[in-house]
């Protein structure tokens, strides 16, 4: 008699997913016994064993391949298909920063998104790419309860791809408007039967729409994952990105339109020079199955980035900006800035998560610890100009550079150290009550310390915060894919600085309520959520109305409106993807603005926060002289919205973009891509944040692809 084994291993989500199962097969005179791995459930990275579908809030997953046959590689671009998500400040184009359901967060911050339920938005990483993103979850309501800090619109959490124990990878060249070049490459393998690696990145070489901006970027993700034994997993994810790219504010608007200057205006100084860009992520996950369906997942997540360069700045100041008061002047007076942060975030979690059945009610259980140390270095020199002054200016409408030689001096404006502690344990039990009901329930505890050294002036600040962040939640499942589900949250954000006193802010806190219909076929060809929401925040920092030059935790807003979100192969030849927001997001009190010290009435429109916003994508499989090829068109829009905080007089127009895009398979391992971006040459703002900043859309654009499958 022989014995032959045969393993098959697959990894979901970052955790690996064992299950021995024998099955003997005869075969003459002797019989062979084949030992074969199958899935025994879906044990997520720190989120337990309950899929997202089943929880109660709504969920949107936007996979590697649609972002593929789309050609979408960078991570805003992706976030634009979800109806709930809105383009926010982008610093220059340094990094992504969005809002779900109205909320944003700091707006002077980067987006914070996750990967692989890490956060990755407190340092300087630059603009994400999709490289190396399996898929995008948009997990809508706060995620306080098991990430920590979080806004109440909800969370990004992108899980990257994971060495596999089979050969699979590829190679794509592209070529597009503006001399924009890409090279994105793929490659995993086994190295043994028990490791497994990864290697995936691209490196792109543009021009741009704008004048003189020329941008580089390498980005590279290498990973290992290796089988300790049946029951034991480690893994290991390195992240490297290198951008060189010019600081770019925008355009100016002129009489308050944001496209009456052409798109490609650059109103900075090429004499800057890029701003560079260099991070790097490195994630250690150990992940040990228990008995049953029980698992321990243990993580280390260490980033470090740096953003160092020169940027020339439109003035914002009224007093020294008098393009907008006095236009027919045609001066736009203009500082000039030098940035030099780095940052350091090391950061643990650990989970124990499975299910227990007690009587006839099943606790799927979730208890978890984490926690981080981060640290920012800030180091920020200007020069601007006294009021009233034409040193250092530019004509918007014929922009000549180098006029100023030499160019201004820089003077230390701003250097501190910035640290950050924080310490958190939840738990969450969702239980099975019946075959129709689920109930969950979760809390979390946080404690938080800051400090900020001050290096100009020797001062310093500290605070100390702790919150408790509770969620509760109901499903009510109808027939298998179909459900009714009620939500109720709390989430929080700490404040950074000090007030009057020297004491730090109480965090900003929020409270998020939604009930929707969750639908899909068995098949899971189909699916659609339909949602209603409404979330409030307060302790929003404002100008302490007391002691003046300080700021207080005294503002409020809220959030409320519906969702809308389909998709699914509604043949075997057309998919459909079709995602729509109303958000009604508002200022709730009256408070100032603690930056420009101006009144902030209440009921005013959050900042680029659009009422609404949709995405329809549809692509349909067919043959093309007898090759398989795929056509396909993806139409956005999105509504009026504000252009700045302190004046609601600027409003940034409504417009809606379409996308063209095909494939057509030469052979089973080569496919050539062709896609047309804003087929009809739209002129408009994608983002503000105020006139004087102001970010004009991309020109029609044509982009070819050619990708070359192992």
């Amino acid at each position: 008699m022989r014995k032959s084994h045969m393993f098959h291993r697959t990894i979901l989500s970052g955790a690996i997913l064992l299950a021995i199962a024998p099955t003997v097969s005869a075969q003459s005179s002797s019989s062979d016994t084949l030992e074969e791995v199958v899935v025994r459930g879906q044990i997520q990275a720190f989120r337990g064993g309950v899929p997202l579908e089943e929880t109660p809030q709504s969920v949107q997953i936007v996979s590697e391949d649609f972002l593929g046959d789309i050609g979408i590689t960078q991570l805003d671009d992706a976030l634009n298909l979800s109806g709930s998500i809105a383009r926010q400040n982008n610093f220059g184009g340094m990094w992504d920063q969005y809002a779900i359901r109205g909320f944003a967060g700091d707006e002077n911050l980067p987006g914070g998104y996750l990967i692989n339920g890490f956060s990755a938005g407190r340092g300087y990483s630059g603009p994400r790419d999709s490289a190396n993103i399996e898929k995008i979850e948009i997990i809508k309501g706060p995620g306080s309860a098991l990430y920590g800090r979080s806004e109440p619109g909800g969370t990004v959490n992108l899980v990257t791809k994971k060495p596999e124990f089979e050969q699979e990878g590829y190679i794509q060249v592209s070529a597009g408007s503006y001399d924009t070049y890409r090279l994105e490459g793929d490659y995993t393998n086994a190295i043994t039967d028990s490791v497994a690696f990864r290697v995936n990145g691209s490196h792109t070489d543009a021009e741009s729409f704008r004048d003189t901006i020329t941008s580089k970027k390498t980005a590279v993700t290498p990973s290992i994952v290796a089988l300790l034994s049946d029951a034991t997993t480690i893994s290991y994810e390195l992240d490297y990105v290198d951008q060189e790219i010019p600081f770019d504010r925008g355009v100016v608007a002129v009489n308050g339109d944001p496209t009456a200057l052409p798109p490609e205006r650059f109103l900075g100084e090429p004499a800057d020079g890029p701003t560079s860009i260099e991070a790097t992520g490195q994630q250690l996950m150990l992940k040990h199955d228990l008995a049953g369906d029980w698992s321990i997942i243990g993580a280390i997540s260490y980033r470090e980035s740096t953003m160092k360069g020169l940027s020339s700045d439109t003035e914002l100041s009224p007093s020294r900006q008098l393009f907008l008061s006095q236009p027919e002047r045609q001066l736009l007076n203009r500082q000039r800035r030098g940035r030099h942060y780095e940052t350091t975030d090391l950061s643990g979690r650990f989970e124990l998560s499975g299910s227990i059945d007690m009587g006839p009610l099943t606790h799927n259980l979730i208890v978890g610890a984490d926690a981080y140390d981060y640290e920012l270095d800030y180091e920020q020199d200007r020069w601007r100009a006294s009021p009233g002054s034409d040193i250092y200016t530019i004509n918007p409408f014929a922009p000549v550079y180098g006029a100023t030689n030499p160019l201004p001096e820089l003077t230390p404006q701003s250097y501190y150290i910035e640290t950050q502690e924080n310490w958190g344990v939840y738990f969450q039990d969702q239980v099975d009550l019946t075959d129709h009901w689920r109930v969950m329930a979760g809390i979390r505890y946080d404690d938080f310390e800051q400090s900020i050294e001050q290096k100009l002036s020797d001062g310093a600040a500290s605070q100390s915060q702790t919150s408790v962040s509770p969620r509760l939640g109901v499903v009510y499942e109808i027939s298998p894919g179909r459900q009714v589900y009620l939500s109720y949250a709390e989430g929080f954000r700490p404040n950074g600085g000090s007030d009057a006193n020297g004491q730090g802010f109480d965090p900003e806190e929020s409270k998020s309520y939604e009930i929707g219909v969750k639908w899909g076929t068995p098949d899971g060809r189909l699916s659609s959520t339909v949602a209603l929401f409404r979330a409030e925040k307060s302790n929003i920092l404002s100008v302490d109305p007391v002691n003046a030059g300080f700021s207080a935790a005294l503002g409020e807003a809220e959030s409320q409106g519906i969702e809308i979100d389909f998709n699914g192969q509604v043949t075997d030849n057309l998919f459909v993807w079709f995602s729509y927001a109303y958000v009604k997001a508002e200022t709730a009190n009256e408070t100032v603005n603690p930056d420009w010290v101006v009144p902030i009435p209440k009921g005013q429109t959050l900042i680029n926060v659009p009422e609404h916003k949709a995405n329809l994508t549809v692509t349909r499989d067919l043959t093309f002289m007898g090759s398989p090829a795929s056509v396909g068109v993806s139409a956005d829009y999105v509504d009026d919205r504000p252009g700045e905080t302190i004046d609601p007089s600027y409003v940034l127009p409504s417009y809606t973009l379409v996308k063209l895009f095909s494939s057509l398979s030469l052979t089973p391992n080569l496919k050539l891509q062709f896609e047309v971006d804003n087929l009809f040459d739209e002129e408009y703002a994608s983002q503000s944040y105020s006139a004087e900043w102001t970010t004009p859309g991309e020109p029609r654009t044509f982009t070819v692809r050619a990708k070359y499958m192992l």
